[in-house]
């Protein structure tokens, strides 16, 4: 017989409200749910700290700082994919939707390689030969501004675990760019381009854009449905730009720009994603609406640790100071991001659910993650 898993004497962040109590694991679920601060024997004595489902996290690009460490730099991506699994992994993150562009630019000075395909085939192998110590689902980010996205996105099939596709559009002069003086410092420092290089590089996407901008999005809207992907939009920025993604079915709008595209999302039913690094750091690097903004208007449903995988539980934590409510909080992590994605096994302290669990303890204004479970085995 399995050994019945206790957890014991822990502030239990349920879906509602925060009580003492413990949780019995049994075959990777939960099994019990009970209240007081006894702790029986055998049991993990939490001595306090917060016990919370594990966290889900639909968008991050921290695979792709492993696979790319420094520019032109190139990492394996079996080892880069173990780091990443790990590193997220000790952050409390039991769910990844790892977000991979497809779309390419092949030439030019500011060239985008194609490598979805051959990074997604590594990680469901890594996956399926038992390695990976989370749950690991794609997050498919179809970059509108691109030469190759209709043939990169046929290279995908409904046995690939793809649970969203985002529609991206980086094309120099609107949304994330609105700001060129912006994009200038950010991809001159990152892709090491002359002044003269990056105004060769704005004009040919906004030239690629031209070309292929109305064909990429409805290609991309209809390969989510062949998929079976959660659709998302990116950067949102106008009223207008919602009503698009209302009208291409979007269920999601990742990290719209302004409070006028929050409010916008809000009336047609799209849930709302914002960066856990723009809470934390208390605005956007970008200049973009402050993600605290939106909390404070009850704009904000989820959070995306996005480039900080440890900003994910810092970020829930501050949600929940800011509310007055440690359940909701870590609900923008968890319950939230788990119903938008369809997922109705996690994301829960409930019985029956898996035991996706992570124990945190707060220290001067920080959320300290200190064991991590997955389906009930510990795995940080």
């Amino acid at each position: 017989m399995t050994q019945d898993t206790i957890l014991a004497n822990a502030k239990l962040v349920l879906p509602k409200e925060v009580i003492t109590g413990h949780v019995v694991v049994r075959e990777g679920l939960i099994a019990e749910i009970g209240t007081g601060a006894a702790v029986p024997a055998g049991a993990l004595d939490c001595d306090g700290d917060n016990l919370a489902p594990g966290l889900i996290e639909l968008h991050t690009d921290n695979l792709e700082r492993h696979i790319a460490p420094r520019p032109k730099v190139a990492w394996p991506h079996g080892p880069a994919i173990l780091a990443h699994d790990r590193e997220l992994a000790g952050a409390g993150i039991t769910t990844v939707f790892d977000a991979m562009r497809v779309g390419s630019i092949p030439e030019s000075k500011g060239r985008y390689p194609k490598y979805a395909r051959a990074l997604a085939s590594e990680m469901l192998a890594l996956r399926a030969q038992g390695f990976l110590k989370i749950s690991h689902m794609l997050h498919l980010r179809a970059e509108i501004c691109s030469e190759t996205l209709v043939e990169e996105l046929s290279e995908f099939s409904t046995e690939d675990r793809v649970g969203i596709l985002s529609l991206m559009d980086h094309t120099p002069g609107q949304r994330q760019f609105s700001d060129l003086a912006k994009m200038r410092a950010y991809v001159m420092g990152k892709r090491n381009l002359t002044n003269a290089e990056f105004d060769a590089h704005v004009a040919n996407l906004q030239s690629i854009q031209t070309r292929f901008g109305a064909q990429h999005e409805a290609v991309a809207v209809a390969e989510a449905g062949r998929l079976g992907a959660v659709l998302a939009s990116h950067d949102d920025t106008t009223a207008d730009q919602v009503a698009v993604s209302a009208g291409h079915g979007v269920a999601m709008a990742e990290f719209p720009t302004t409070l006028a595209a929050a409010e916008a999302c809000r009336a047609a039913g799209i849930a709302i994603i914002m960066g856990a690094p723009n809470l934390v750091r208390g605005g956007s690097h970008s200049g973009n609406v402050a993600a605290q903004e939106l909390a404070d208007r009850s704009l904000l449903d989820i959070v995306s640790s996005d480039y900080v995988p440890a900003a994910l539980l810092l970020s829930a934590v501050q949600l929940g100071d800011i509310w007055g409510d440690m359940a909701r909080g870590i609900a923008t992590v968890t319950d939230a991001p788990a119903r938008s994605v369809g997922l109705s096994d996690r994301g829960q302290i409930a019985l029956g659910r898996r035991a996706d669990l992570v124990r945190f303890a707060q220290h001067d204004r920080m959320a300290v993650a200190r064991n991590v479970w997955s389906v009930g085995r510990q795995v940080a």
